[in-house]
């Protein structure tokens, strides 16, 4: 009965969007991104909320500052649309993300910093390239020996390769310096209307707008793959590797596409972040952090682009978001330290009651309610 209403709840929200004339559609779209790009400026935020007797219950965070949090969310949505790819799209269950996001921050770190042992001092905006290079040359000579595996195996493999890179880190005496980690590392280029920098130390706005600009356009891409010949070889592969492979989809080699192109998005994630922290140590990639951006995928709905953006933003904001809850109810609460524990609880709660995700994919929400019909006991006629 649940699956059946949100089966129309969904298919009722779609075609009326549907219905909807193409300039209407394309004049929200421009309204919601014109929203999202004014969203830090406190002339505006600010007055997102309602009073509460006394009190004020305002929808920005309270006991952050609400431009970092947002650079924060981006971060994870980006990073939840690449794994997107790999989990969602391909069916590869890929543990060790983080790995890829920690290649591209320590190749900007070690091109740019006068504090690294390299000590080239190239450009932030030079370096940047070279880093998403990196990371897709990574996936790729990750994925050679190993997208022959599946499953549990596969995932075993890249957890492996995220502690590989995680441990090498940890070392004082390696290239990335442990502990001590490497700082000095320049921000992104561009001087504001005043003459100064346009990306400091202080006002976090810049690299949120560079980063939700690059999410936009890594949207695009993805979307223009996920509905061209690739996109379908994935779906394919996702469903039944064998019966795609005996149909004549060569396996293997979207497989490693797809690998490729969700290392590339996390290298990309990796250098923005390293030129906004302008220093990095091997404990901003632990491997909780991997766990956390796939359960932003699951609790989104894997498959789904909206759906990785959706899970990614609740991940990482929500938490945040209620660091001030404990001062609209006078009491000492910290959401952010049990956020492993709040979201293992989430992801079980979600996957008895709703394990197609919160903006589930059309295909795989059709494919959980046939799952649940068939677990359904049918009652049985005795013969006469």
């Amino acid at each position: 009965m649940t699956a059946t209403v949100d089966k129309k709840r969904t298919g009722g929200v779609k075609a009326r969007w549907a219905a909807m004339p193409k300039q209407v559609r394309w004049a929200a779209i421009a309204a919601l991104v014109v929203l999202l790009y004014i969203l830090p400026n406190k002339w505006f935020y600010e007055y997102l909320g309602f009073p509460i007797g006394s009190d004020y219950f305002a929808f920005y965070t309270t006991r952050s500052d609400f431009a970092g949090v947002l650079f924060d969310t981006a971060v994870f949505v980006l990073l939840a649309v690449g794994l997107n790819v790999v989990v969602g799209f391909a069916g590869l269950l890929d543990l060790g993300y983080f790995g890829f996001y920690a290649l591209g921050a320590y190749t900007v770190a070690l091109l740019t910093s006068p504090e690294s042992r390299f000590g080239t001092n190239w450009p932030w905006l030079a370096a940047v390239p070279l880093a998403v290079m990196v990371a897709m040359v990574s996936g790729v000579i990750l994925g050679g020996p190993t997208l022959r595996l599946r499953g549990d195996y596969l995932a075993i493999v890249t957890l492996g390769f995220a502690e590989m890179i995680r441990l090498y880190a940890a070392r004082q005496d390696g290239l990335l310096q442990g502990q001590r980690g490497i700082p000095a590392i320049p921000h992104p280029p561009g001087t504001g209307s005043d003459g100064k920098p346009l990306f400091g130390v202080v006002d976090a706005r810049p690299y949120y707008w560079l980063m939700l600009t690059l999410i936009l356009v890594v949207l695009l891409l993805i979307r223009n793959l996920a509905n061209s010949r690739v996109g379908r070889a994935w779906v394919a592969i996702r469903e039944d590797e064998d019966a795609a492979e005996i149909m004549g989809v060569p396996t293997f080699k979207y497989k490693l596409w797809a690998f490729a192109i969700g290392a590339a998005v996390a290298g990309l994630t990796g250098a923005v972040f390293a030129g906004k922290q302008t220093f990095i140590n091997s404990d901003q990639f632990v491997l909780e952090s991997s766990i956390l951006v796939l359960a932003a995928v699951i609790l989104g709905g894997a498959g789904n682009i909206k759906g990785a953006i959706v899970g990614g933003a609740v991940t990482w904001y929500l938490p945040e978001w209620l660091r001030g809850v404990g001062d609209l109810l006078g009491v000492e609460f910290d959401a952010a330290e049990y956020r492993i524990l709040v979201f293992g609880l989430v992801v079980i709660v979600m996957m008895i009651f709703r394990p197609q995700g919160l903006v589930p994919n059309r295909r795989r929400a059709a494919e959980f309610a046939d799952r649940r019909k068939e677990a359904v006991p049918q009652e049985t006629v005795p013969n006469e």
